[in-house]
């Protein structure tokens, strides 16, 4: 029973990293043309792109992503089949996911994702990372008699 919900927990903790390389690319793509201050964020910008980095990285060296490595485990463990989940969201998320297509496909898009990141980040950069104080030091200036 518990490991069936460990097996939903992880499928839909996947859902949000995709969702979060989709979904905030999308934004960076709208906020660009209007000049959104908020989307040129550092930590957004580059978390962002780390994420779909590690999913490029693991496309080229012929890895599976431990999230649906675990997935796997857990819906085992439960005594289900990777395509199961006795929940109606573990099955919403997990088919939100998966589909039956060749890998190609899946290693393209990956990729395709990559590259268009890396080509916004160039496009619309990131304001980088602010070291100075807040407020700039006031110099004393003797009062003349």
């Amino acid at each position: 029973m518990w490991y069936g919900v460990a097996a939903d927990v992880v499928v839909g903790i996947h859902v949000a990293y995709v969702a979060y390389v989709v979904l905030g690319q999308l934004a960076i793509v709208v906020a660009a043309p209007l000049k959104w201050q908020w989307a040129r964020n550092p930590w957004f910008r580059f978390s962002h792109l780390t994420a779909i980095a590690i999913v490029a990285y693991e496309e080229f060296r012929g890895i599976r992503c431990p999230l649906t490595v675990w997935e796997e485990q857990f819906r085992a463990l439960a005594g289900q089949g990777f395509n199961d989940s006795q929940t109606f969201m573990g099955r919403l998320m997990h088919d939100l996911l998966f589909y039956d297509l060749p890998a190609i496909f899946f290693t393209t898009v990956h990729v395709a994702a990559f590259v268009l990141i890396v080509q916004a980040l160039v496009m619309y950069p990131p304001r980088w990372f602010r070291f100075r104080p807040a407020t700039a030091p006031v110099s004393v200036v003797p009062a003349s008699a």
